[in-house]
């Protein structure tokens, strides 16, 4: 079992930025893909983000390519979102989210099956 702990979220003017952190404890090192998702209020949940936890490949959703980036610290079993041009459209809970050793995917949420408690992100205009 994996436990996933967000932290960084806030309130923040639009244009600035923010980064936020999910440090993963237990058998964080069998995920294939650590993740970030956000859900807006009365949206569904969407992918952000996705790196593989070996070898460290990136994937983001094209609402953020060039704005967000994923990282990580495996000495630290962390992962990190770095959230710059915030805009009122970024506002949304965010989760941090780890995939099982067998992922077929990223993107999806059903490919995640553990889940950190979300953090909220507010972005005013």
């Amino acid at each position: 079992q994996v436990q996933l702990v967000e932290s960084g979220g806030g309130l923040a003017q639009a244009g600035a930025s923010l980064r936020l952190s999910c440090r993963a404890s237990g058998r964080a090192f069998s995920s294939y893909f650590m993740g970030w998702f956000r859900q807006a209020l009365g949206k569904e949940r969407e992918f952000v983000a996705a790196i593989r936890w070996s070898g460290g490949n990136t994937y983001s959703a094209d609402s953020v390519k060039g704005r967000f980036t994923i990282s990580k610290d495996n000495a630290k079993n962390t992962v990190y979102l770095q959230m710059n041009s915030l805009s009122a459209e970024d506002t949304a809970v965010y989760y941090c989210a780890s995939s099982s050793p067998f992922a077929m995917g990223y993107e999806a949420p059903g490919n995640y099956n553990n889940w950190g408690q979300g953090t909220q992100v507010t972005v005013s205009s």
